[in-house]
């Protein structure tokens, strides 16, 4: 009965083993956008609303937008909704930097960086709304002292920076670089997210 067991075992792992692939691969499957209108070619993105405190974020998160949805080759953006089969609206819910850790004299060495947005997608033909979502968001921690900087987190890895590089900073510099890197992951991860939704549906 052994060998059984073992089988069922393996069998069982194998099966745990691709649930976790096909979870962790789960946003290479949007690209084949089979929530999209098969023959929709073309998309109009208007810039984001922005009902956040934080002036501009909304131009900033239109670049990451408009590359992802052009990475996946699947819609043509173009600049204007006459000239399109799509509509993707929306607008940015919060932007919101929280200090999270303090030093000895209360000061703010760590920031949670958050952004939250909603979007929708019209068929411009058929004059209707064939997709909306409203809860994409994400929290990236920003240290703004060279003392809050862990260079082993993969962030930092695959950042352009060295821990040699933050020591020589000031703690204005630190604070610029992180916070940028902060946003840059943050935004990166909405805009996927978002075209993965809008793409399959879900």
């Amino acid at each position: 009965m052994r060998p059984r067991h073992n089988s069922i075992g393996a069998a069982l792992l194998g099966a745990i083993f691709a649930c976790v692939a096909c979870a962790g691969c789960g946003y290479g499957f949007a690209s084949s956008g089979t929530n999209l209108p098969p023959d929709a070619k073309t998309i109009y993105i208007p810039r984001f609303a922005n009902l956040s405190r934080e002036t501009g974020v909304n131009d900033i998160f239109m670049r990451y937008l408009d590359d992802e949805v052009a990475s996946h080759d699947r819609l043509r953006i173009v600049d204007s909704a006459a000239n399109a089969d799509l509509e993707l609206n929306g607008e940015i819910v919060t932007f919101t930097p929280l200090p999270t850790s303090f030093n000895s004299v209360l000061e703010p060495t760590i920031y949670n960086e958050n952004m939250t947005v909603r979007a929708q997608l019209k068929d411009l033909r058929k004059h209707k709304v064939i997709w909306s979502g409203s809860g994409f968001s994400y929290t990236e921690h920003a240290p703004v002292v060279a003392q809050a900087v862990v260079p082993s987190t993969p962030e930092f890895v695959q950042g352009n920076l060295r821990s040699s590089d933050i020591a020589n900073m000031t703690d204005m510099q630190v604070a610029q670089t992180q916070t940028a890197s902060a946003q840059d992951l943050m935004m990166r991860y909405i805009a996927k997210n978002l075209y993965a939704s809008m793409a399959e549906g879900f």
